[in-house]
């Protein structure tokens, strides 16, 4: 009895994770100080970001997926040289995600902050090139990446 044809194995075409093409072509076009938001459910997607910027919408169902998910395919695939997140009222307690945040840029000395209108404010700005739309539901996961160079 023959055996089942099976293709060889080629190797790996990419070399990370991300797979999206409109990510891929936003971060092709963006550059050194380019910024990206990844927003939580509750955010202004519309008009709390620059209005020409590269919109993605992955807010498919509540928390799918999350902003977490989509900020580990984008520190695979980009160099990030720092990160601001929109930080809740004084007297709050820090957000749980913060953490999830600071784990997933281990590189990064610490996180940025900014109250909720001068988020706003930086996330329209003209260096935003893309943002990308989560479906989270997880009060402040709202994050601000500026890219980096890659190195070597």
């Amino acid at each position: 009895m023959s055996q089942p044809h099976r293709a060889p194995k080629a190797p790996a075409m990419l070399r990370y994770q991300l797979t999206h093409p409109m990510i891929l072509a936003a971060l092709a076009s963006a550059g050194h100080g380019s910024r990206i938001l990844i927003s939580d459910g509750h955010y202004p997607h519309t008009t709390g970001a620059n209005p020409a910027a590269e919109r993605v919408y992955l807010n498919l169902a509540p928390d799918r997926l999350l902003v977490t998910e989509v900020l580990a395919a984008l520190a695979d695939a980009a160099p990030i040289e720092a990160a601001t997140v929109m930080a809740p009222p004084e007297g709050t307690p820090e957000p749980e995600v913060f953490a999830d945040f600071r784990a997933a840029l281990p590189h990064l000395p610490a996180l940025g902050t900014l109250d909720r209108f001068g988020f706003y404010d930086a996330a329209r700005g003209p260096d935003t090139a893309l943002v990308v739309a989560t479906g989270d539901r997880r009060t402040y996961a709202n994050l601000l990446l500026t890219l980096g160079v890659r190195q070597g």
